[in-house]
C-alpha cells in the first residue's frame, strides 16, 4: 500500500503535464481585392479585441504586404477566432480569409 503502480512515474509529474503551457498558434489574415478596409478594421476590433491604431496597423499590413498576424493563441482559440471571421465575413458577402500556423 501506499507504492505507486508505475514506480518511475510521481504525481508531480502528472502535475506538470496537466499544467504544461499548451502550444501556440498565429492566426495570419490574408489580403484580397474585394474585403474593405472598414470591414478589417472592424474584424480586428471585435474579434482579436485590437484598439483602432492596433487595428488600422494591422490592416494596412495586411493591404500592403498581402497578410498580417492578428494574434497568438492556442489551437482552439486560434481556430474558434479563424471560424469567428469566416463567418462574419460570409454574412457580409466579403471573401475575408484566415489561416492558422504553429507560432
Amino acid at each position: 500500500m501506499g507504492h505507486s503502480a508505475n514506480p518511475g512515474v510521481t504525481r508531480d509529474t502528472k502535475t506538470q503535464r496537466k499544467n504544461a503551457v499548451p502550444p501556440r498558434f498565429v492566426v495570419i489574415m490574408h489580403n484580397d481585392d474585394y474585403t474593405t478596409m472598414e470591414f478589417v478594421i472592424m474584424v480586428l476590433c471585435d474579434v482579436f479585441h485590437k484598439s483602432n491604431a492596433e487595428a488600422t496597423s494591422i490592416m494596412l499590413t495586411i493591404h500592403t504586404k498581402g497578410k498580417a498576424v492578428c494574434g497568438s493563441y492556442p489551437f482552439e482559440i486560434a481556430e474558434t477566432k479563424v471560424e469567428s471571421v469566416h463567418r462574419m465575413a460570409k454574412q457580409e458577402g466579403h471573401p475575408l480569409r484566415c489561416t492558422i500556423q504553429p507560432a
